[in-house]
């Protein structure tokens, strides 16, 4: 007997606001299958997950679901208001947490204020009013915290927790509500080591209880449980294969650009860089939230012109420690901070640090205000404002196309923020931390969301960058081999304590 049908596209055209995302789409999903959907940033993969839920119009073509039909009528006579789109979950990028208010008005310093951050449910409380139409044994509450591994974090306010961590609980709640197909865009992101590996092993269980998975991923990490990939190209699936005929390595968007050397050292002025003694000098550095220690006597000094990693599993402290750093956590006054020769507390204010940083960090990605076009984004960061708010520079507009001609998004500078896709939002971030030319960049995790095109050349250009001036850099990633060459030290957190480096 043929395994039903759950979701399928023939021949289909999707649009938004009348401009067309995908063109002559067809896929087939059988139940049993689980399906990887590969491509360049851009290409679709988003998209055709969020078709898949129901969020874009049919234009042509059909977009069928029989399986999922055939359980609405199962359970219609349990519950008056059901649809397909109740059997299945997704897990994206942007979490949708609300404060206790019922509202999504986080803001991003609002982690690091104690007083503040209580306005947020708690791990435990966010998971006990998940509801789903077919409760399932197999994801119980104990059983999802438990694999999960959400057991110390219960009593954490959501806007507390790291990006890894965040991530973990998206997929808890997901599971809680036994979907019959959960989507996932780009799930390994912001995870470590240990818990992509976990990963693997999760979504084989997931599979193996009988949920279809689609999820979008980069080639290279295809997990075990997957059985077909669908390739995306500019909107279209270019060709399907069943996961043994997949030959990653000869996908066409790997290459790496040459860098314009000239024009590189034409955007770096580095005569009008500032000399420093001490870039950072932290002594003894104590993080303390609800008498937990988040930071336990950390020590570290950075010279102008070091390149340092900051490295540490998922939840180890580290977007903590570079809230001290970026002028954004309060408790920065009761620690033994110099940031740019000035002890911290001596009358500087925030602005007179974040004017020296460039920074990017999955957070700020998360809560950045998205009501500005791409060029607006990236102009800001010459005002260290989250968005645009007075007229824009014509002098200043000139330089961040020449940026975003660098990172290859120059045809998206007049397009709003929140209509590009992903990978260019985080691009654009990227480029509004290099605008002003800061004597630090601060880049925690800075190529999530990218496709392997585009984290070879913005690595290949932090890397000129590094040779071209005499920039600080700390950078932060799970993946050892998107650290640019240039770092040379290496600090690692574990448990919020400084351990040594392998």
């Amino acid at each position: 007997m043929n395994n039903p049908t759950i979701i399928s596209f023939q021949n289909t055209n999707i649009q938004s606001l009348n401009q067309t995302l995908l063109t002559k789409l067809n896929l087939s999903v059988k139940k049993g299958e689980q399906w990887a959907l590969v491509g360049a940033s851009g290409s679709g993969k988003s998209v055709l997950l969020k078709t898949i839920t129901g969020k874009f119009a049919i234009t042509q073509g059909e977009f069928k679901h029989p399986h999922l039909d055939e359980l609405c009528k199962i359970h219609k006579n349990k519950q008056e208001l059901i649809s397909w789109r109740n059997f299945i979950s997704m897990v994206s990028p942007r979490h949708g947490f609300k404060n206790l208010s019922n509202t999504n008005s986080f803001y991003y310093q609002q982690r690091y204020n104690t007083a503040h951050s209580s306005d947020t449910q708690t791990v435990a409380q966010y998971l006990s009013k998940i509801k789903a139409i077919q409760p399932s044994k197999q994801w119980s509450y104990e059983k999802v915290v438990s694999r999960l591994h959400l057991e110390n974090l219960k009593d954490k306010h959501l806007i507390k927790l790291s990006n890894g961590e965040t991530k973990r609980l998206l997929i808890a709640e997901a599971l809680l509500k036994n979907p019959v197909l959960l989507l996932l865009d780009n799930p390994l992101s912001g995870l470590d080591v240990d818990t992509r590996k976990d990963f693997n092993n999760l979504l084989s269980e997931i599979s193996n209880s009988g949920i279809n998975v689609i999820l979008a991923s980069s080639p290279n990490e295809i997990p075990d449980a997957i059985t077909h990939i669908a390739l995306l190209d500019e909107g279209k699936i270019t060709n399907t294969f069943i996961k043994a005929d997949f030959k990653a390595d000869d996908l066409a968007f790997t290459n790496v650009n040459k860098i314009n050397v000239s024009e590189l050292q034409k955007l770096l002025p580095v005569e009008k860089q500032n000399k420093y003694e001490n870039i950072i000098a932290m002594k003894d550095i104590i993080i303390k939230y609800d008498n937990k220690l988040i930071i336990n006597k950390v020590n570290w000094n950075i010279k102008q012109g070091e390149r340092w990693a900051l490295l540490g599993s998922n939840g180890a402290g580290k977007s903590t420690l570079l809230s001290l750093i970026n002028g954004d956590n309060p408790q920065a006054y009761s620690n033994n901070i110099i940031l740019f020769d000035v002890k911290r507390g001596s009358g500087e204010s925030i602005w007179d640090i974040k004017r020296n940083i460039g920074f990017v960090s999955p957070e700020l990605f998360q809560y950045f205000p998205n009501g500005n076009t791409c060029l607006q984004v990236i102009e800001s960061g010459f005002y260290d404002t989250l968005g645009l708010f007075r007229k824009s520079d014509p002098t200043k507009v000139e330089i961040v196309k020449r940026w975003m001609r660098f990172l290859e998004i120059e045809n998206s500078a007049n397009k709003p923020f929140k209509k590009v896709s992903t990978s260019t939002q985080r691009l654009c971030l990227l480029a509004r931390a290099l605008i002003k030319n800061p004597p630090l960049l601060i880049f925690d995790e800075p190529c999530q969301g990218l496709d392997t095109h585009q984290i070879n050349n913005f690595k290949h250009i932090i890397e000129a960058i590094c040779e071209n001036s005499n920039v600080t850099l700390i950078y932060v990633s799970h993946y050892k081999d998107q650290i640019p060459n240039c770092v040379k030290n290496i600090l690692k957190l574990e448990n919020g304590r400084q351990i040594d480096a392998e």
